[in-house]
């Protein structure tokens, strides 16, 4: 099942490459078809294989000769080296279903999650139509889950409450720093994408989530200041590190939650 989630991330991989190109710029990711962003030209299929097609052109338009961004493989390679992840054993929130329908739920989690965290850190901007059909696959999976599982509407309730609690917290959040600071100490995007983050992984894993992201966003925070990359006040995006954190949850919920719960001796 390796080389078969391998496939399908690469494959997966070039289409969000699209979507993080074309959604900030309100263009639809269906329509047109794959076409040079420089000379418009419509590619071929042999134009699309992932990775290899930028290898064989040399990162170049076969048309116009244009340079294509090396950001195109990376994210093809990225997206299927975690598709490789998602099918180890054992991995997802909703574990005793079988692996192939945990592989697929994680790779849709994925395939929300990569180009929200790639939008914000170009944009600073969360797009909302990913955030609200992140947090309806989300419910509507608890829902086919519990069902399959024989829980009835107990998973979809609970990851209902998740998703809720993860936009109130953080426009709780916003809204104290709004009157603390002047200023909003989170983005709303920020607040949807933990609801979306609530409605995949349910409380505990929203938990583990935005644990692990204050975590690597404190720590990005510091550094970028420390050594003059950010400024005193100069904001940087949240929502790579809430991704970040859902999939590492996704991945690992319970190990990290025990490391969450019981540290360790050190006590922190």
């Amino acid at each position: 099942m390796m080389l078969l989630a391998l496939l399908l991330g690469l494959c997966i991989g070039s289409f969000l490459n699209v979507v993080v190109w074309r959604l900030p710029r309100g263009e639809s990711v269906v329509w047109p078809g794959s076409h040079c962003p420089r000379c418009g030209h419509d590619l071929p299929w042999t134009n699309n294989i992932p990775v290899l097609s930028w290898v064989l052109l040399r990162g170049q338009c076969q048309f116009c000769h244009g340079p294509i961004s090396v950001q195109y493989p990376l994210i093809e390679l990225l997206s299927g080296g975690l598709w490789v992840l998602l099918a180890q054993p054992g991995v997802g929130r909703f574990g005793p279903l079988d692996p192939f329908p945990n592989l697929l739920a994680g790779g849709l989690l994925l395939s929300l999650l990569l180009p929200l965290a790639l939008i914000d850190l170009r944009t600073m901007r969360l797009p909302e139509p990913l955030c609200r059909w992140g947090v309806i696959s989300g419910l509507a999976l608890s829902a086919l889950a519990g069902w399959w599982l024989g829980l009835g509407t107990e998973l979809l309730l609970w990851h209902s409450v998740a998703a809720a609690t993860g936009l109130l917290i953080f426009e709780g959040i916003s809204g104290l720093g709004e009157k603390l600071l002047g200023a909003p100490a989170l983005g709303l995007g920020d607040a949807k994408l933990a609801a979306l983050l609530g409605a995949w992984l349910g409380l505990q894993g929203l938990a583990v989530a935005c644990a692990v992201a204050v975590v690597l966003g404190a720590a990005f925070g510091l550094a970028g200041r420390l050594s003059g990359l950010l400024g005193p006040k100069q904001p940087f995006p949240f929502g790579p590190f809430l991704a970040v954190g859902g999939l590492l949850s996704w991945l690992a919920c319970d190990a990290l939650w025990a490391l969450l719960i019981n540290p360790g001796p050190m006590g922190f």
